[in-house]
């Protein structure tokens, strides 16, 4: 088994919905006999409105409905999936590095898995344990109406430090098949207008460890949301529901005090909202690096675990820390942690996470003027909602803060509202642009309170 893995760049994505046309895949495993089967989905949202469909495979019977070549699902408190033989060796050559090793590899294919509405963009997410020595590739296939498949789509290859030796966490530019493409960590149909969409699709992940050792990464978590947002550059009004009045004690960092730290990763201030943002919700549930994780970074720098989070979320291919599944990958690297990559339909899904206890990372594009107290403007930020007033407005964590004691903000409902979940945008020059549609990062315990389960699977996360 060999891997070709430079392919011609792809522009670096500032939204969801910005997919690219590019060359055929080149996929690094060949394709066991998938094992198709339906499973069940919340309902399909009323006409007009967003679909939007979370699905994942958690326990020790989602893995072994799976087809398995060399893995097998591992029992216990946290159920996993982690090489049990390998099924092959797989020679790869860093595109980062430029070092070449070898590596035994074993694989596992999801059922087929139908949506209740078929899907426009697909996002997959995972949770993970992959120590020194192992790495792990998400691919996405996709079945469009006519029954003809996509190539099997690399989401990422991971891997949760970056030791000496190892792979570079990285995405894979240039993927299409000229129907579908993927920008960074998003499969997306590239002239969604045309009403062509993906019916069904599978996952499949492939585990690698060095050679003649009993070293595997752990899977907990592999998730996958599909969504069909209606074009907009607006939404319709909420009204205040039972999460106004509700704060949530986050901690508050600043990204822009970083500013021109650690080049390598970016580069600090602008270029850290989705770390910082991750960073803050990891320590409300009370998780934080350790004295000796944090060794590494300059002592004279505030707030190291900020540093931390970037150099364990930087995607090397897209050269910056925003890569949506490697930050929830990050925060589920932390004690009994889990996180997934979803779109919420509206503020009240919001309002009802908050009411739970569960802060919300808000993903989001804007003017200066299309957000009052923001001050500053745009093309894709991430921030955390940790609350509502009394009267509904949004209460914030916005990392893009001059300092700390400077990132608690309370935005206007309706503005927030509208730049968070619109699909269509005007930029400075008053050409359209993309807008998030709601995507958002959510972070929870592996065993969360009954509350704060009964609204994740309301919003079908289980």
């Amino acid at each position: 088994m060999s891997s070709s893995m430079p392919s011609r760049p792809t522009p670096r994505r500032t939204v969801l919905a910005a997919a690219l046309g590019a060359a055929a895949a080149t996929s690094l495993a060949a394709s066991p006999s998938p094992a198709f089967a339906s499973s069940g989905a919340p309902r399909p949202a009323r006409a007009g409105a967003a679909a939007v469909d979370y699905h994942a495979w958690t326990s020790r019977g989602d893995w072994q409905r799976g087809t398995a070549d060399g893995t097998r699902a591992a029992g216990g408190r946290r159920p996993g999936l982690v090489v049990d033989r390998p099924a092959g060796t797989l020679e790869h050559t860093d595109p980062h590095t430029g070092t070449k090793a070898t590596w035994e590899y074993a694989t596992w294919t999801s059922p087929l898995h139908t949506p209740p509405a078929p899907a426009s963009e697909v996002i997959a997410s995972w949770n993970a344990h992959a120590p020194a020595g192992t790495w792990l590739q998400t691919e996405v296939r996709g079945r469009y109406p006519d029954g003809t498949r996509t190539p099997w789509y690399v989401m990422g290859r991971w891997t949760a430090g970056d030791a000496s030796g190892d792979i570079r966490r990285t995405s894979v530019d240039g993927q299409g098949d000229g129907r579908s493409s993927v920008s960074t960590d998003t499969l997306a149909i590239d002239k969604p207008a045309t009403g062509l969409r993906i019916a069904a699709y599978e996952l499949r992940l492939t585990l690698f460890r060095r050679p003649g050792t009993r070293l595997t990464p752990t899977v907990w978590r592999l998730g996958v949301m599909g969504s069909d947002v209606p074009d907009r550059f607006t939404v319709p009004a909420s009204a205040p529901g039972p999460g106004a009045g509700h704060e949530l004690h986050v901690p508050r960092y600043s990204q822009e005090i970083h500013k021109g730290q650690y080049p390598e990763y970016d580069n600090g201030g602008e270029a850290w909202c989705s770390p910082t943002s991750s960073q803050m919700v990891l320590e409300y549930w009370g998780r934080r690096p350790t004295a000796a994780d944090l060794a590494w970074v300059d002592p004279g720098y505030a707030d190291p675990q900020v540093c931390h989070a970037a150099r364990f979320t930087y995607d090397h291919q897209y050269k910056g820390c925003g890569n949506w599944p490697f930050n929830a990958a990050y925060a589920a690297t932390y004690r009994d942690m889990q996180a997934v990559v979803t779109r919420l339909r509206s503020l009240g899904d919001a309002e009802k996470l908050i009411r739970a206890r569960i802060p919300v990372i808000t993903s989001q594009s804007f003017l200066a003027s299309e957000l009052d107290g923001a001050g500053y403007g745009t093309a894709g930020h991430l921030m955390c909602v940790v609350g509502f007033t009394a009267q509904g407005d949004v209460v914030a964590n916005d990392p893009a803060s001059p300092s700390d004691a400077a990132v608690r903000r309370v935005y206007k409902r309706r503005q927030f509202e509208n730049i968070w979940l619109r699909t269509k945008r005007h930029n400075a020059q008053g050409e359209v642009r993309s807008g998030s549609g709601g995507v958002c990062y959510l972070y929870f315990p592996v065993e969360p309170e009954e509350r704060q389960r009964r609204v994740l699977q309301e919003l079908g996360i289980r």
